[in-house]
């Protein structure tokens, strides 16, 4: 993409009128040559400062050096001869009481590591992409298979001195551990610029800067590329939402609520301690979808996980006063807008990318195409992770009471495209690990997550698990500590990482296990009603080929001997995954007559009688 040599009129017309969706090519730092000599370009947006300067390695740091010229758009710019890539410098910004406090760049393409807030001029050699018949082929079919591994990266692993990766050293790690686990994807947190651990990258400054905790960009793209060339997509979170209160950052950038809304009633997140976009105004919308943009274009990543849609769609979102929209509505109109806008302009310009929303609400039409709906192309599955996860932390002598939490999900579950998803959000805040939410002793835990994960893996809809959970992390996530990967020599947890990666090569190389995902004739109950014995059965469905995989979850601790269950064919059929298997961890290898015989039973011609384990879940296919 070409960058303007000298910022024109319509350049600035572009950016104020909302039209130019990459306004990082006019605003921020530019390196480049006026009138033959070498210097940087510096552009920014505050109409209602007094004075804008730029300052940094190249004048001392000295306000008085490099004012900006003024636009009549409220935009600022100045070209600092002999400036360079690499320094550091910020924007000193002096409001209409005379108050000067010096920003960093909104536009910035790489800063100092915190807690330092400088921003970087970054002007890098192009880099060679390898990926090209990737990004050329890359589809999110609705039939295909998508298991996605979220990771936070800094806590993801780090070096014995503690210290963070790098990019390059994640990118080796990560795709090979991907890679043989059968994940399709990495979803990653914390790579937008963050001045804050304890944020876990929920609070961003830097929207355009991956975070110098790992290295730089060229670092990023690299690891990108990595991943792709080994056949694993990247999601990145992306957080539209709102940003922090940092005085460096974009809050009260020209000493006026400037990204944010004004008024606190609707600007101000006191849950979070953030701000909220002002989404009406057409330079943060350009801004925005400029953030989007440039993950999706010079980075190469596949999707953006877009974080906290709920709190972004309405106005009363935790708050006790708010402001109605203008027709008395708690929808806030606006957001709603630029999100329609924002995945239309994804999609249109970026075949194959894919947008997520974490929306937990029953807002209708997330996932439905614009204008009708929000246009994602998929939405987390909230409702079925709480009522799910409220069955399984029953103690089972109760699980007969809540039998409908596992089966409910299968009423509305073709209203959305829904992603499954077991996030870091469910295994901290004293929530406990995935192992520990689960009740008894400590094997009836392991027998418990492992029928949980091939429960997660059988139900129609997209997969996700936060990194630890694959091998049953004890504690809880910890985000200033490394994954406890020792535990590995153990073979219980070793067991759960095995399960793990059969299940998603079952899921991905079996076509009725991810192909009616989102169809009616997906999935097709058996014995969806035995709350006595907690035991559910169904048939997950290939709606083009007809093929089957029969899936029987048996969730107490009792051994169910004989335990009849109706299936479309008679003959013999072959158990494909019992979690309850000695590799996994479990007691045995399925024992007993696997032939099927006339005679209905659950709808069904046919059935068969199976030896249920306890806690577990089984997989079986007709041979």
């Amino acid at each position: 993409m070409s960058i303007p040599a000298v910022p024109s009129y319509l350049d600035f017309w572009s950016l104020a009128s909302g039209e130019n969706v990459r306004p990082d090519l006019i605003l921020g730092a530019h390196v480049t040559t006026e009138d033959g000599v070498s210097g940087v370009r510096f552009a920014c947006w505050a109409p209602n400062a007094r004075t804008v300067a730029v300052v940094g390695d190249f004048n001392g740091w000295n306000p008085f050096v490099h004012p900006m010229q003024r636009h009549d758009l409220g935009f600022w710019h100045v070209f600092v001869p002999n400036a360079e890539h690499g320094q550091l410098y910020k924007f000193a910004v002096t409001d209409q009481a005379g108050r000067t406090v010096h920003k960093s760049d909104p536009y910035g393409r790489f800063m100092e590591l915190r807690p330092n807030t400088a921003s970087v001029v970054w002007s890098p050699e192009p880099f060679e992409w390898t990926d090209n018949h990737w990004m050329a082929t890359r589809t999110h079919a609705y039939d295909a298979p998508m298991s996605i591994y979220e990771v936070h990266l800094a806590s993801w692993s780090k070096r014995e001195d503690g210290w963070y990766l790098d990019y390059r050293e994640i990118g080796h790690r990560l795709t090979a551990y991907a890679a043989e686990l059968g994940f399709t994807h990495v979803e990653l947190m914390g790579v937008l610029e963050h001045p804050f651990d304890g944020s876990w990258g929920y609070q961003v400054t830097g929207y355009y800067a991956p975070t110098s905790r790992h290295g730089t960009p060229e670092d990023f793209r690299w690891m990108v590329n990595h991943l792709h060339e080994n056949g694993i997509g990247v999601i990145l979170d992306w957080v539209p939402g709102h940003f922090p209160t940092d005085e460096s950052g974009l809050a009260h950038w020209d000493g006026t609520s400037l990204f944010e809304y004004a008024d606190p009633r609707k600007g101000y997140h006191p849950d979070w301690n953030t701000y909220v976009f002002d989404y009406g105004r057409n330079e943060v919308v350009s801004f925005l979808m400029g953030s989007a943009l440039i993950w999706l274009e010079d980075y190469h990543v596949d999707g953006l996980r877009v974080d906290a849609v709920a709190s972004m769609i309405y106005l009363d979102f935790s708050r006790n006063e708010w402001i109605p929209n203008v027709y008395g509505g708690r929808e806030n109109l606006e957001a709603i807008s630029f999100m329609k806008r924002l995945n239309d302009t994804v999609h249109g310009r970026n075949p194959g990318a894919m947008m997520i929303a974490e929306e937990s609400t029953a807002f209708p039409g997330v996932t439905w195409p614009t204008p009708a709906g929000l246009g994602f192309d998929y939405k987390w599955a909230m409702g079925w992770m709480n009522d799910t996860l409220a069955y399984f932390e029953k103690d089972p002598i109760y699980r007969q009471f809540e039998h409908h939490k596992v089966t409910f999900f299968n009423v509305y579950r073709q209203s959305e495209h829904f992603i499954l998803a077991i996030s870091h959000d469910e295994v901290v805040h004293l929530k406990k690990s995935m192992v520990g939410k689960m009740p008894g002793n400590w094997y009836e835990q392991r027998a418990g997550l492992r029928a949980f994960l091939a429960l997660q893996w059988a139900t129609p809809g997209k997969k996700l698990l936060f990194m630890g959970q694959e091998f049953a992390q004890g504690p809880e996530w910890n985000f200033a500590e490394g994954l406890p990967w020792y535990v590995l020599d153990h073979a219980e947890h070793a067991g759960v990482q095995r399960l793990v990666r059969d299940l998603n090569h079952l899921y991905r190389d079996l076509p009725a296990l991810h192909k009616g995902d989102h169809e009616q004739t997906g999935q097709r109950w058996l014995g969806s009603d035995d709350a006595s014995n907690s035991v559910y059965s169904f048939l997950r469905c290939d709606p083009t080929s007809g093929a089957y995989v029969v899936v029987v979850a048996s969730l107490t601790p009792l051994y169910r001997e004989q335990y009849k269950i109706g299936v479309p064919e008679a003959g013999r059929y072959k158990v494909v995954l019992s979690t309850d298997a000695r590799e996994y961890g479990g007691y045995s290898t399925y024992e007993g007559d696997l032939t099927a015989v006339e005679g209905a039973w659950h709808g069904q011609p046919n059935h068969l009688r199976l030896n249920l384990a306890p806690n577990s879940v089984l997989y079986l296919v007709k041979e």
